[in-house]
């Protein structure tokens, strides 16, 4: 059984695809897997190509000149991205890096294989632009939150966001990793979470936070 042809069928421009185009994908795709913390894209890395999620949950970020990252966007089981092809696309200019936040695995299809499809077919090329069309919308997103928003409403949205995302109420994560998915310091966490302890909002403990209201905390958003 090849595991890897099993999953093509996956990627969503597979149906528009020739027999030929498939048998060329096969042959040019693999199954990547990430531990935890490993750099998948960015920082040196080359251009990983086009990648969609198999299992896990990667992060999507930008790092500044003095090392602060701004989180863009997370991927999980389903979804694509094209801007770890991003040297296929000319009118990506900034870099991006990529970021397993839990042990993931995706079907990379290498970046030369992806830019001679994109060539080649309408759909592929097509579904090229629109998803980073998307990306940049949540892109600009983030920055709208980042320049508009309250810390409050920006906690309170990802802490729910997390609750619809895993159907618990308790996030399993680090005041260390919500701040990077927030885009904030450690210490900025710490207060608003005290704050919403008071409140009655949340509980806190190492390595996790009990979501206890959370109608209070949609009232934030």
């Amino acid at each position: 059984m090849n595991i890897v042809s099993d999953h093509v069928y996956e990627l969503p421009f597979y149906s528009h695809l020739t027999d030929t185009e498939v048998e060329f994908v096969k042959s040019n795709v693999i199954i990547r897997k990430a531990h935890k913390g490993e750099i998948l894209h960015g920082c040196g890395e080359t251009c990983l190509g086009m990648a969609h999620v198999l299992s896990g949950k990667i992060r999507v970020y930008i790092v500044s000149d003095e090392g602060r990252e701004i989180t863009l966007y997370t991927l999980e089981k389903g979804d694509d991205c094209v801007m770890s092809a991003s040297c296929v696309i000319s009118q990506i200019t900034f870099e991006t890096v990529m970021t397993a936040e839990e042990d993931s695995e995706m079907l990379v299809l290498n970046t030369s294989a992806f830019a001679k499809l994109a060539e080649s077919n309408i759909y592929v090329k097509e579904f090229m632009y629109e998803l980073a069309t998307g990306r940049f919308s949540q892109v600009m997103w983030v920055m709208q939150e980042i320049l508009f928003y309250g810390f409050d409403r920006r906690l309170a949205r990802f802490l729910i966001s997390e609750y619809e995302r895993t159907g618990e109420t308790e996030v399993k994560m680090t005041q260390e990793e919500v701040a990077r998915n927030v885009n904030s310091a450690r210490e900025v966490v710490a207060r608003m979470l005290k704050r919403f302890t008071k409140e009655g909002l949340v509980t806190v403990d190492f390595g996790r936070i009990q979501l206890c209201d959370l109608d209070g905390l949609k009232k934030l958003i």
